[in-house]
């Protein structure tokens, strides 16, 4: 696929067993643009049931897999049309070589596909992406903008549900898109702006290192147990992220990778002081004769469990360990192209001494099938399967369910 759409998109593609196609490619002087996007949707129902556990104060802690929305969705169901785990997109790039540089940009805009309000159409949107590149193949690529972050970018680019809907149908309809696995065993790599340098690809080994926009994590009062937010642009220091993987083909073809972050975490409260976020991951995916197998975990403290730095520190300005990891086996029918695949994964956010919770618990099963109609659109049907847990409080443990089933379309032009 010749269009720069996004790693995120390219990485659909490949899961779904399309051929390589360009997108809508356009001579412009010396210029070339390629026009590319996705178009999807889904009708999702999803069971919730479970502990109330708004009511006991610790509801804030079910967000991160959007099992309760938030605790106040137990014991009930919701049908809704959505946009699934990937926005719909709307993407310009273009390159030119210049003075023996290659240079590049990207634009996209990223559209939701449902609606929150009888007569409202609300700004359901987003802005993913909007850098510049120039490089060469002999020296690397330089990247400056908005675009997918370095820390776990690959988690997300593997997982199944980047071409259906995964968990937070019911919490997030009517938002651009669902979580898919985020949150239940990865945490998310988010569209961050950043300097990156991107290496050549040596025989298949090439890295990439950047800063990125850090982002302050603060107490938010009132909330039992004390959680911590991100709320803002972060200080006076950025995000240090990188990554290295080592992609190797023939009958047996596969990636590993390794990544990591850190960053300084500025104004938890007053008197409190400042902090280091930092993390680390390791995965790898290997194919073979239609089978593909991916394996994952991360490991961090004050990092959080979902969103970067969402939850990761507590109200006495105390980093929290979190961790996570996933499974996932897919097999491609010959002849058919259909894909077949089941995943399993959990995220962990632990309490700290003096706390009163001892670990929060995330875990979601998910099987899907994912077939593509013609080369540029699939058909998607997913069952997934999301558990919460709150453990060790002084009220015993809560525990929230939501089960959905989604059905719907993905198009990539």
């Amino acid at each position: 696929m010749k269009t720069k759409l996004s790693l995120a998109v390219a990485s659909a593609l490949l899961a779904a067993a399309s051929s390589a196609n360009a997108g809508i490619v356009i001579p412009a002087g010396d210029w070339t643009l390629d026009i590319g996007g996705v178009v999807n949707a889904y009708y999702t129902h999803t069971n919730f049931s479970g502990d109330t556990g708004a009511a006991a104060g610790y509801g804030a802690l079910f967000t991160g897999s959007n099992a309760l929305s938030g605790g106040n969705d137990n014991d009930r169901s919701s049908a809704n049309i959505t946009t699934g785990l990937l926005p719909n997109y709307l993407s310009v790039s273009g390159k030119t070589r210049q003075n023996d540089v290659d240079v590049g940009f990207t634009i996209s805009i990223n559209p939701g596909a449902s609606t929150t309000a009888s007569g409202n159409q609300g700004p359901q949107q987003e802005n993913r992406q909007a850098f510049l590149t120039f490089g060469d193949a002999s020296w690397g690529s330089i990247k400056l903008g908005k675009d997918l972050g370095i820390f776990a970018s690959d988690a997300i680019l593997n997982d199944m549900t980047l071409l259906g809907v995964g968990s937070g149908a019911g919490g997030l309809a009517g938002n651009t898109t669902t979580t898919g696995r985020i949150g239940t065993g990865f945490i998310y790599a988010d569209w961050k702006s950043q300097v990156a340098y991107s290496s050549p690809n040596w025989n298949g080994f090439s890295f990439t290192v950047g800063v990125t926009q850090a982002w302050n994590a603060q107490n938010v009062a009132g909330l039992l147990p004390p959680s911590a937010t991100n709320t803002d642009r972060g200080g006076s220091s950025p995000a240090f992220e990188g990554k290295a993987s080592y992609e190797w083909t023939g009958d047996v073809a596969g990636k590993v990778w390794v990544s990591g972050i850190s960053q300084k975490v500025e104004n938890l409260g007053p008197g409190l002081g400042d902090e280091r976020a930092n993390a680390w991951d390791i995965g790898t995916t290997i194919n073979l004769a239609g089978f593909g197998l991916t394996g994952y975990y991360y490991d961090g403290s004050g990092i959080g469990q979902t969103v970067q730095l969402n939850g990761g520190f507590d109200a006495a300005g105390n980093d929290r360990d979190s961790d996570g990891w996933y499974v996932q086996g897919t097999y491609t029918i010959p002849g058919v192209g259909t894909k077949l695949g089941v995943s399993y994964g959990k995220s962990t956010l632990d309490g700290n001494s003096g706390e009163i919770f001892n670990e929060v618990e995330d875990k979601m099963w998910t099987v899907g099938a994912y077939h593509p109609l013609t080369k540029h659109l699939n058909l998607v049907a997913e069952y997934s399967d999301v558990k919460s847990e709150i453990n060790g409080t002084p009220l015993g443990s809560f525990e929230a369910k939501a089960k959905t089933v989604s059905l719907g379309a993905i198009l990539f032009f």
